[in-house]
């Protein structure tokens, strides 16, 4: 059996190699090949293409100029796939890339999946409608997605978020182990820590790094006994952050690890991160945070008169209301996200209270995600695919 997968960035890199390790456990011969990153490269994937081709897509002022080498890129993997021709093809996310491919190859016979659903509950809801030319089938991560989508011609399963079983089956980021977290990362066991977490695209470093460093320095004025640590995914990026806190604020106590979030994240006492599947996680780990995103004015213009939902945080989405703090654009400033950080820090209460509600929100999700995922993709094959998995 062969299929085809592109994703565009680490989060997708990391859902795709748990998909495609779910789907070998039933069918061991199973050959994979398109775009990917270092976790799909550990599989045996075969990238066609270098993942950071596809990584700055989220931002407008960025995709604007490369659209014809998008545009190249697309039109070559398509005829890839059309001239080795795989079982299934499965695009993790990067909707603006991969639903026009996933349209195409669909038009030629070819089984489709998406998976992560696109924000059309949130903006640009006409996009249902090529989902549902492109597509056999849509994996969803949301429980929320599942009622938007009944009311559609998408054919949706939800499957739920791999990221659930990572952090509940990790003894290293089990809620409650503090200090076994700080005795990973070689931090006292004693003090305050807040954890920066700027992002894990290069967008999203860009425009937050600078602010969460100020942020930091303006809450260490309020408070000089707190302490800072940040993890990042790329090892380039951890030396970045590491030169910007030296020259920006050469005495700001901040440790920066590379690729240790979850770690990060539980030894924290709050959290400042990024929007995105973190914001998943600390709720996971139970970590009152700080939520802030911000992007280039044009991104953020066009997202303005497209956007029908009230919150960008996945717990305040998840609950339903606001139960953590969220901020963009202008209100992404020192006094406003350290504010926030000391409320966290200073009440207790308050922390406990939003604990209970996380965990009402977590037991709301679903496990196994990675294998029902793979059951849903494995469904689609034909006979002849499936037969070897049969005997």
């Amino acid at each position: 059996m062969r299929i085809g997968v592109v994703v565009g960035e680490p989060s997708g890199d990391l859902l795709a190699a748990g998909l495609l390790a779910a789907m070998r456990r039933s069918m061991p011969g199973l050959e994979a090949e398109g775009i990917g990153g270092p976790q799909l490269a550990r599989t045996g994937f075969n990238s066609l293409f270098a993942m950071d081709r596809l990584s700055f897509m989220c931002d407008v002022s960025q995709l604007a100029g490369r659209l014809f080498e998008l545009w190249v890129l697309r039109r070559r993997l398509r005829e890839h796939f059309l001239e080795h021709r795989p079982d299934v093809f499965i695009g993790v996310d990067a909707p603006e890339f991969n639903l026009g491919l996933e349209e195409s190859l669909h038009a030629h016979g070819i089984r489709t999946v998406h998976y992560v659903s696109p924000s059309v509950w949130a903006w640009r809801r006409y996009r249902v409608r090529r989902m549902a030319r492109a597509l056999d089938r849509l994996l969803i991560l949301l429980p929320f997605e599942e009622e938007f989508y009944q009311h559609t011609d998408v054919c949706a399963r939800y499957v739920g978020h791999p990221v659930v079983d990572r952090i509940l089956n990790d003894p290293a980021a089990q809620v409650g182990s503090v200090a076994a977290a700080r005795a990973a990362l070689g931090l006292p066991a004693d003090g305050q820590w807040v954890a920066l977490l700027p992002g894990s695209r290069s967008s999203e470093l860009r425009q937050l790094t600078t602010p969460f460093l100020q942020t930091a320095a303006w809450c260490l004025q309020r408070n000089p006994e707190l302490r800072f640590i940040s993890s990042l995914v790329g090892a380039a990026d951890v030396q970045r952050l590491r030169q910007e806190r030296d020259r920006q604020y050469p005495g700001l106590p901040l440790q920066v690890f590379h690729n240790r979030m979850s770690e990060v994240m539980c030894a924290a006492d709050a959290v400042l991160l990024a929007s995105g599947t973190a914001t998943l996680e600390g709720l996971l780990l139970e970590r009152p945070m700080v939520v802030a995103y911000r992007m280039p004015w044009l991104s953020y213009a066009l997202l303005r008169c497209l956007v029908s939902v009230r919150h960008i945080a996945l717990p305040n989405l998840l609950a339903g209301q606001r139960l953590v703090p969220e901020f963009m654009q202008r209100q992404v400033r020192p006094e406003v996200l350290g504010s926030a950080l000391l409320h966290w820090l200073n009440t207790p209460q308050a922390v406990r209270r939003l604990q209970e509600q996380f965990r009402g929100v977590r037991d709301q999700l679903g496990r196994g995600a990675d294998q029902r995922a793979a059951d849903a993709v494995l469904e689609l094959l034909p006979p002849v695919a499936t037969a070897g998995r049969e005997r």
